[in-house]
């Protein structure tokens, strides 16, 4: 009789063994369908996986601009979303994510962000009748004539000389000048950074809107503040490496 019951044991054993490896969480079951990442085609799950890291998950803005910004997107065509994010920036925090450029999406899958970020987030009359600066600097501007123009706009938040203010941080540091483009300080110049509570080029001065050629001015001027060794805490030596100091 023990020896049934050892038997009927080892057996139910197996079968409970057998029926968990079926089972198992994680485990994909039978009608489990496997999808190639180049297929999937949805906004949402593309702009999660891809975007929603530096720009928030619903394009509020985080460590890079938001885009959700109907300002933003008023100046930024199609072509540009389509250019920054199928090649990235040179020298920033935005990657290339075209598999031409280096990349994991495809070009379809490229299109399908561009018009998913102006359909979920852009506004037809967003500028409300304003003639924003353009997108792209016509001409070079003049750091020169910048600092007149920062100290007018800009030094009531970021400060005198832009270290910093009582209402907004420094805009000449070092390592933050390092990691932006021209390009990405004058479209911060344009449409702020409401995530932020910065103004646009309307709300600097109130009832005075920052002209096309003072935009590129500041940008200039805020270039021209780059360092070349940024971050840095402290100057060059010409002391031998390695001597006590």
């Amino acid at each position: 009789m023990n020896l049934w019951r050892w038997l009927f044991g080892v057996l139910a054993l197996h079968a409970l063994l057998f029926s968990g490896c079926s089972t198992s969480r994680g485990r994909p079951g039978a009608d489990a369908v496997s999808v190639d990442p180049e297929d999937i085609a949805d906004f949402s799950a593309l702009y999660s996986q891809n975007c929603a890291g530096c720009h928030g998950p619903n394009g509020k803005g985080g460590a890079s601009i938001a885009l959700a910004d109907p300002i933003y997107l008023a100046i930024a065509d199609d072509s540009v979303l389509r250019r920054v994010t199928a090649k990235g920036v040179a020298g920033t925090q935005m990657p290339a994510f075209a598999k031409s450029a280096g990349g994991m999406l495809t070009d379809p899958q490229i299109d399908v962000i561009v018009k998913g970020i102006r359909e979920h987030w852009s506004q037809p009359d967003a500028l409300r009748g304003a003639n924003a600066p353009p997108y792209s600097a016509p001409i070079p501007g003049d750091a020169s004539r910048g600092s007149i123009a920062f100290t007018t706009y800009c030094s009531s938040c970021h400060g005198p000389g832009g270290g910093g203010g009582p209402k907004a941080s420094s805009i000449v540091n070092g390592s933050y000048l390092a990691l932006v483009s021209d390009q990405g300080l004058r479209t911060a110049v344009i449409v702020g950074r409401p995530e932020l509570g910065a103004p646009d080029w309307r709300g600097d001065v109130p009832g005075r809107p920052m002209p096309a050629q003072d935009v590129s001015d500041v940008v200039a001027w805020l270039a021209s503040q780059r360092t070349k060794f940024p971050g840095q805490p402290y100057a060059r030596s010409d002391q031998p490496v390695g001597e006590p100091r």
